[in-house]
């Protein structure tokens, strides 16, 4: 049902590294790039992230209760994408580890401009 997921940023040269970096590891890059905004992903594959300046020319403004999830195939990749946002410019909002007792697992991180984002797999169990 989704497409893409995009969010606001104020510096997109910053937020073209940071995503470039997540990117990377997901196996994907830049489907689309302009001066406004730049997405990642595969076109056909997978819902993709982009990054963007506000159409309305106002300042991007994290969304209180709003977080992406990204999807990993197991619990190395997610401790990975963790440390590539800590190393990107990132900031932590909770270490990799197992969450509840249904088999998730995640780690939880803000980009450059504080958007939330996770990664996270579903072990058996």
């Amino acid at each position: 049902m989704i497409g893409y997921v995009t969010l606001g940023t104020n510096d997109l040269e910053r937020a073209a590294k940071f995503y470039d970096a997540i990117g990377k590891e997901m196996g994907v890059g830049r489907m689309m790039d302009s001066d406004q905004f730049i997405a990642w992903g595969e076109m056909g594959g997978a819902p993709g992230i982009a990054a963007s300046k506000p159409f309305d020319g106002q300042a991007a403004s994290v969304g209180n209760g709003v977080m992406v999830a990204i999807e990993v195939k197991d619990n190395d990749q997610v401790q990975r994408l963790y440390d590539i946002a800590l190393a990107h410019g990132g900031s932590d909002e909770g270490a990799p580890g197992p969450r509840g007792d249904a088999g998730f697992y995640a780690g939880y991180f803000r980009d450059p401009d504080g958007n939330k984002l996770n990664a996270f797999c579903m072990n058996a169990g």
